[in-house]
């Protein structure tokens, strides 16, 4: 089998694994949200939507990196290449505001973590 013929199998693979993630996280994540809404559990929807853009993160990411290996390994062209950096440009943008909606900042910013606890003196009181 040729090499460009056995990558473009894997960066196929990619994809459907991409897919995959995606498809099998929102099924497993819907169930989640509505086996909590019957149990009336009032995160149910904060941790649906949390579950959801991480589910929807890790799949752009499987995507990336196989569209990479089709694009680049299979025909560098030019015109593929700039076709490849503008998919990527877009995913990456959406990998960002899906972060920023999970936790509040961009992936840039560091994170806030609260001060340590202090314990106040004893008086012997």
């Amino acid at each position: 089998m040729e090499t460009a013929t056995l990558i473009g199998y894997v960066g196929e693979g990619g994809e459907l694994l991409g897919v995959g993630v995606i498809a099998t996280g929102m099924v497993a994540g819907t169930v989640r949200y509505l086996w909590r809404l019957a149990k009336r559990d009032p995160e149910a929807y904060p941790d649906y939507r949390h579950t959801t853009a991480r589910t929807l993160l890790l799949g752009l990411e499987v995507l990336v990196a196989a569209d990479v290996i089709r694009t680049v390994a299979v025909a560098p062209t030019f015109q593929n290449v700039a076709v490849l950096a503008c998919i990527v440009a877009i995913r990456t943008f959406l990998g960002w505001t899906l972060q920023l909606e999970m936790e509040g900042r961009w992936p840039w910013q560091r994170a806030q973590v609260p001060p340590p606890a202090t314990i106040a003196p004893h008086n012997g009181e």
